[in-house]
């Protein structure tokens, strides 16, 4: 029977409308700013965008239809999700940006009754931003959680948590605070953290400064955050004791996939204004676009748009069906990060000095898909794990009298 890949109807006019509103709304913004977010408004061009989204019905297409998006599962999330990145603005107008939207999927998941009313239904209807604060400045967590030195201490009622935070996105100004705490055993040791609750004017939180980075298209900044005998009640304890990473896998695929979905975006921006250029610039007896040399690297960034939807639907897929899907979702990081950053580095060359100039967007472009390669997990991170759990794999085979020969 073949595999179906097409989306329905409904998908494809969400995608089509919501590409308009990027183009025709959004974009002006973000050209007349150079994509910088803060200089354009901040929170408050967010509040006016996802106005405007909502009344155009593309608002939040990811979040519960009862909470006033739209339900899309994780498949039909890759074209919309793509279509907003268009613009690096684009998550923020529609509200599906990181970390919001990975915090949504992960409270829809794992949250009590009383933490979805308290936490989720402000994140998801847009009224709140949030911060989900795991990774620590050296010797803490990392691309290596298992680092993690936040302590959690049991007291009456809750808990009370100190720590240092770093490159925690969105921290200037959240709403609400998903915390990562070690509860069990000592930094270095596998497992035995916790997540916890907190709202964004939680007593002991101090946001102390901003890390700059080369994007600047996330409200609020990546910042490092103080925490200094932060009390969390039990009733904000998110899961089980102990279980922390088990349940942040519910976020971390999922927020990877919807990651490659978003700079998908913006790849496909960038192929365009490239094929834009080379089909009209004349230059050595013909148009540019007919020399040999650049029909490579248009063939090539076509070759790397393509396989980056492949290993993204392929991922989804196993998302939708409920299953880890951890080679999946790694593979498909690992490449579109790369293959992202290689298709603007061809789109820059093939404009030539137009490339590396402010009259074209595609040099901070290449700046906004350059941290990729790192956040989510760095590339060398994913390949050690696919590699590791290839290599198990294999092992388990041979004891069990498999030989391949």
């Amino acid at each position: 029977m073949a595999v179906d890949l097409s989306y329905s109807p409904e998908v494809q006019d969400l995608t089509q409308r919501t590409r308009a509103f990027i183009d025709d709304v959004v974009l002006p913004i973000e050209n007349e700013y150079a994509g910088d977010i803060v200089a354009a408004g901040g929170d408050d061009l967010r509040r006016e965008l996802n106005a405007q989204a909502r009344a155009a019905g593309i608002f939040a297409p990811h979040a519960p239809v009862e909470l006033g998006g739209l339900g899309l599962n994780m498949s039909d999330r890759s074209p919309v999700f793509t279509a907003a990145g268009h613009s690096t603005f684009g998550p923020v107008a529609l509200h599906l940006g990181a970390p919001d939207e990975g915090n949504v999927h992960m409270l829809s998941h794992i949250a009590s009754a009383e933490q979805k009313d308290r936490y989720l239904t402000p994140l998801a209807k847009g009224e709140i931003r949030s911060a989900f604060a795991m990774t620590e400045p050296a010797p803490g967590a990392g691309a290596d959680p298992n680092a993690l030195r936040t302590n959690a201490v049991r007291v009456a009622g809750g808990w009370k948590l100190n720590g240092v935070k770093r490159f925690i996105t969105g921290a200037d100004g959240a709403g609400m605070w998903i915390i990562m705490a070690r509860t069990h055993g000592e930094p270095g040791d596998r497992g035995g953290a916790t997540m916890f609750l907190a709202p964004g004017d939680a007593a002991g939180i101090s946001v102390d400064r901003y890390v700059h980075t080369y994007d600047r298209a996330m409200i609020g900044g990546h910042c490092e955050v103080t925490l200094t005998d932060v009390f969390v009640p039990d009733e904000d304890v998110l899961g089980e004791v102990d279980e922390g990473y088990r349940y942040a896998q519910v976020r971390l695929g999922p927020a990877r996939m919807t990651h490659v979905m978003r700079w998908m975006g913006i790849a496909e921006r960038g192929h365009e204004i490239a094929l834009d250029y080379v089909s009209e610039r004349e230059g050595f007896g013909g148009k540019l676009g007919d020399l040999g040399m650049i029909q490579q690297m248009v063939a090539d960034n076509e070759i790397d748009l393509a396989a980056s939807r492949a290993l993204l639907t392929r991922a989804c897929y196993e998302l939708d069906q409920s299953e880890h899907a951890s080679n999946s979702t790694s593979i498909a990081k690992t490449f579109g990060a790369e293959a992202f950053s290689r298709i603007l580095d061809r789109c820059i060359q093939m404009c030539g000095g137009l490339g590396v100039s402010e009259d074209l967007p595609l040099a901070r472009l290449a700046n906004e898909l350059r941290p990729f390669r790192i956040y989510d997990g760095p590339s060398e991170v994913h390949r050690w794990a696919l590699a590791k759990r290839a290599v198990g794999r294999a092992r388990k085979q041979r004891e069990a009298g498999v030989k391949h020969v």
